[in-house]
């Protein structure tokens, strides 16, 4: 049986499980290294995705900054689910925004004859948004290089 929480089921289906607080039942999180859960996981996706933007440089930046200090928050609390959240965030506006610097309208596939094909990336298709996506890279970095963060992943990965 699948779980969606575990991370081995595309994020589009939905369960109960989503309707926990994961704040208050860290047990039931499961790391992945991807982006999955980060628009499903309750408290974090309430308090994070309202920082999180790649519309304009300046919104980007102090969304970004806004998403690092709550990583902060969460590492101060030793809560690695709103750390791991926090990273998925910085990890999103980063690929997001690179997808944006190099394809117009950040579409990478395009329709041809009805068959899904890969466009070529255009480097770079739009300088703001390649600029907006090394904000995210730089802070992403700097939680990937925490410490603390390697710690807390190593100890979760060892209880699953």
């Amino acid at each position: 049986m699948s779980d969606p929480v575990r991370g081995d089921v595309p994020e589009v289906e939905d369960g109960p499980e989503y309707d926990l607080n994961f704040r208050a039942n860290p047990e039931r999180y499961r790391y992945t290294s991807d982006e999955r859960g980060a628009f499903k996981i309750e408290p974090y996706k309430s308090e994070l995705f309202p920082e999180w933007t790649i519309s304009d440089l300046d919104s980007a930046n102090s969304g970004a900054e806004a998403i690092y200090d709550r990583y902060c928050e969460y590492r101060e609390a030793e809560d690695f689910v709103g750390m791991d959240m926090a990273r998925k965030y910085l990890q999103m506006g980063w690929t997001r925004a690179m997808r944006y610097a190099k394809y117009p309208g950040g579409r990478k596939y395009e329709d041809d004859d009805g068959d899904r094909v890969e466009r070529d990336p255009q480097r770079w298709y739009d300088e703001e948004k390649r600029e907006i996506a090394l904000i995210y890279k730089e802070y992403l970095d700097s939680v990937r290089e925490d410490d603390a963060y390697g710690r807390a992943k190593t100890h979760l990965r060892r209880e699953e």
